[in-house]
């Protein structure tokens, strides 16, 4: 069988279970990612003479399928949000970024150096790789879609709501916060291989350049520019209603072109895009909020990005029956679950996946022969991170709809312990 033709027919499976999964497993402890994984291995390991993807000797390619279904993914997460930005009523989110992801990144940095062996840039890398929420995945406990109501008062009792704004809200940010790390790992590699003694890397002189740009410059690049796409975007749509019937059969596309722009414009300053994204989706959600096209914008970037997460996960299922996890030795293992219920726990954990695909695709295909040892380190990397995956989404992939569902009854039960009667609040 041709290889385009067994390709078509590898992508309509996985398109035909996005669709059919969540209708057949609905309210089931079910992980709709760990299927897509087994059917890919499932049809990869057919003899029909089809090689199995192999992201090790398609960076570039894996790096970008990746991508596009984190950026999209980030588009849909903003547009959850209903909370005005404020930054008390988005303390939760702050402290995940400012403590939990630090944390656990050099806690994996640790683990890496001390039990695995690697060189302290690549234990960086293997840090910022696996520390992020997901905002692909992490779909199960994501706040509500959005709604023609502002959360203008936030309820210190509503910790279900709670819970889903600060992992949505931290999903999304932290997928342009990651980078910075991702970018030390390196630079690291260039400094330890560039000196010709320890003085270079022992002097942290490289650490104040790596700030001023990698840090400060990207970043508020990166919001910069997802505030100017966001409003420009929220200008056209609500300045110019749908009036004809092709306009209407179009409607929620601004989502996608509004996220392309904004990554694409953001990137091309060497912003960090991830972040302009995110941006740009909480400006275009807060320009006018008691507007029911949000539901359509909303409804439009979530079709997409699981069309390609399913397209993803299928291939990402093919790469393990290719032998991605040949690499992969008996303290990787342990390290890797290490990490998912251990590190991540104690610093505060959901999950990780397709943005930790991007992160390392992204991070080999910008190493050059300078930061060599971190090419040196893929095959090893690319295992432990398609373990951890496999790990975590059978693990938090079967228990957080069961538990989330479970909090919701919960708080549907006892919704009248939480109310304050009508002559006490006066």
């Amino acid at each position: 069988m041709a290889v385009y033709e067994w390709s078509l027919v590898v992508v309509s499976f996985a398109l035909l279970g996005a669709v059919v999964l969540p209708r057949l497993f609905a309210d089931k402890p079910m992980s709709f990612p760990l299927l897509y994984v087994i059917a890919g291995f499932a049809i990869f390991s057919l003899p029909v003479g089809v090689p199995a993807p192999d992201p090790v000797q398609n960076p570039v390619f894996a790096e970008h399928l990746t991508e596009l279904v984190v950026i999209i993914a980030l588009m849909g997460a903003g547009l959850k949000l209903d909370r005005p930005f404020d930054w008390r009523a988005w303390t939760s989110a702050w402290r995940l970024l400012a403590i939990t992801m630090p944390l656990t990144i050099a806690a994996i940095a640790l683990a890496g150096y001390t039990l695995l062996g690697l060189s302290a840039a690549t234990a960086v890398l293997l840090g910022a790789v696996v520390a992020p929420t997901d905002p692909v995945l992490a779909s199960t406990v994501e706040a509500t879609p959005p709604t023609a109501e502002t959360d203008e008062e936030v309820d210190p009792d509503d910790q279900e709501g709670a819970i889903r704004f600060a992992l949505t809200s931290e999903a999304g940010l932290n997928d342009g916060l990651a980078f910075p790390f991702t970018n030390l790992a390196i630079v690291m590699a260039g400094v330890s291989l560039a000196a010709t003694d320890t003085s270079s890397l022992s002097s942290f002189a490289w650490l104040g350049d790596w700030f001023l740009y990698y840090v400060l410059y990207k970043i508020v690049v990166g919001v910069v520019g997802g505030v100017v796409v966001g409003y420009l975007i929220a200008r056209f749509i609500f300045g110019r209603p749908s009036s004809t019937d092709l306009a209407r059969v179009m409607e929620g596309a601004e989502a996608l072109a509004a996220t392309l722009l904004a990554y694409g414009a953001t990137e091309l300053v060497n912003g960090y895009g991830f972040l302009a994204v995110f941006v740009a989706a909480l400006v275009l959600r807060h320009y006018e909020w008691e507007h029911a096209y949000y539901q359509k914008l909303h409804d439009f970037a979530v079709l997409v990005e699981r069309l390609l997460m399913a397209a993803v996960l299928v291939l990402f299922g093919g790469t393990i029956a290719g032998g991605l996890l040949d690499a992969l030795t008996v303290m990787d293992a342990a390290v890797g679950l290490a990490a998912i219920f251990l590190i991540r726990p104690l610093a505060g954990y959901i999950g990780r996946g397709i943005g930790s695909f991007y992160y390392l695709a992204h991070a080999l295909n910008a190493a050059s022969f300078q930061e060599f040892e971190l090419v040196v380190a893929q095959d090893q990397l690319w295992a432990f991170l398609g373990f951890v995956v496999i790990a975590s989404l059978t693990a938090h992939g079967v228990t957080a709809a069961p538990v989330m569902n479970t909090i919701d009854e919960w708080r549907s039960e006892h919704k009248e312990d939480f109310t304050v009667p009508a002559e006490e609040a006066d």
